[in-house]
């Protein structure tokens, strides 16, 4: 019989997806799974296998203004008693917490009831929450062999691997480098935060290709609402066959047929690429915190998987020069797609699922890392 389970995370799909495929693991072992986040999870947890999901009142203190400050205070001593209550209620055999603000008032509130604590950092460097939880925590489970930002709380890490969706899973098979005259699969997404620079750059690099190379492409584009008919319009222009829209539930069925990835370098997107096995450009978000972005893209590109390019210098006519080198050469293609999948941990989830038996079960990280 198994126990009850405590899953945290932010409400964006970077926390929500490694969450999710944790999840669904778990309750195929027979546990129990409730999720504490908050509102914006309703964009991207529809698929999330929980007994429960518990909305917590949470907040940052980005803002300087008295007022904001002590509306986020009082919003986080809600969250702390919300989360009082849930960890007292529920009684989980572990807490286990994916990063964002929202992870503080349960996670914070387990370690102070006493229940074995775990975080999962997705990262190659340590977000701002998982920081500050992870020197109070039981274990770290981390996506990398080393991950930035840890201090002292790297003596206790395990590394797991960033676990990926079954949607990702299924999506996995091996890579088709294109023909030399045949159609060419292009994935461009950027995530909620990123599509824009795409919209903006795309239409204008596909209009330096030569015409025999636009006329090869079929083209997969993200777009914000407020862009995508304008991006669609352009793009038809040009003769490229083309599907724009602003989300595609069944985006890694489409990066598994992809020849190449055009994209954000978010964790959850790197982990799925390298899973897959797909090569990729990859344009770090250029405020993320810490650059963590840009450390994830030089992972992948360390190893011969990706190439990165910084938002600053993605002009049209460098993508397009890059993008017809790319199709002119199957052979790096696939070259990258073999490098790529090399770095993809698709035991991910399975082994951070046995992390959180063990550590339940009242384990200690070391142990663990013996162990395996």
């Amino acid at each position: 019989m198994g126990g009850t389970v405590l899953i945290t995370a932010g409400g964006t799909g970077g926390h929500l997806f490694p969450a999710e495929a944790l999840a669904h693991e778990l309750k195929r072992r027979g546990h129990a799974v409730h999720l504490a986040t908050d509102h914006r999870a309703t964009n991207y947890g529809q698929e999330f296998p929980a007994d429960g999901v518990h909305l917590i009142a949470s907040a940052t203190f980005g803002s300087r203004s008295p007022v904001r400050m002590a509306a986020a205070a009082g919003k986080l001593a809600t969250g702390m008693l919300q989360s009082w209550s849930l960890v007292g209620r529920l009684k989980p055999m572990v807490a286990i917490g994916f990063g964002g603000y929202p992870t503080l008032p349960p996670m914070v509130a387990a370690v102070a009831r006493h229940v074995p604590t775990i975080v999962h950092e997705a990262n190659a460097v340590a977000g701002r929450a998982n920081r500050f939880l992870a020197g109070k925590v039981t274990a770290v489970a981390t996506s990398f062999q080393t991950t930035g930002l840890l201090g002292d709380a790297a003596a206790k890490a395990v590394m797991t691997g960033n676990p990926v969706r079954p949607r990702v899973t299924a999506a996995v098979s091996p890579y088709a480098k294109p023909a030399a005259d045949g159609p060419f699969e292009l994935v461009v997404f950027g995530g909620s935060q990123g599509a824009r620079v795409f919209s903006e750059v795309m239409p204008s690099t596909l209009a330096l290709l030569p015409p025999e190379l636009r006329s090869r492409l079929r083209l997969v584009q993200q777009a914000r609402p407020e862009d995508r008919d304008e991006v669609a319009s352009e793009i038809a222009k040009l003769g490229v066959k083309a599907e724009v829209a602003p989300f595609f539930a069944d985006l890694p069925q489409r990066i598994g047929r992809a020849h190449l990835v055009i994209g954000r370098s978010g964790a959850s997107t790197v982990a799925e690429l390298a899973v897959i096995g797909r090569p990729a450009v990859l344009v770090p978000l250029p405020h993320a915190l810490d650059n963590d972005q840009k450390t994830n893209a030089l992972e992948l590109e360390r190893v011969g998987g990706a190439v990165m390019v910084e938002q600053a210098g993605l002009t049209p006519r460098g993508l397009a020069t890059l993008l017809q080198e790319f199709m002119t050469a199957p052979d790096r293609l696939a070259g990258m797609a073999e490098a790529a999948k090399a770095l993809g941990r698709p035991d991910a989830v399975s082994r951070l699922a046995d992390l959180v038996e063990f550590i339940g079960a009242g384990g200690k990280p070391a142990d663990f890392s013996k162990r395996t």
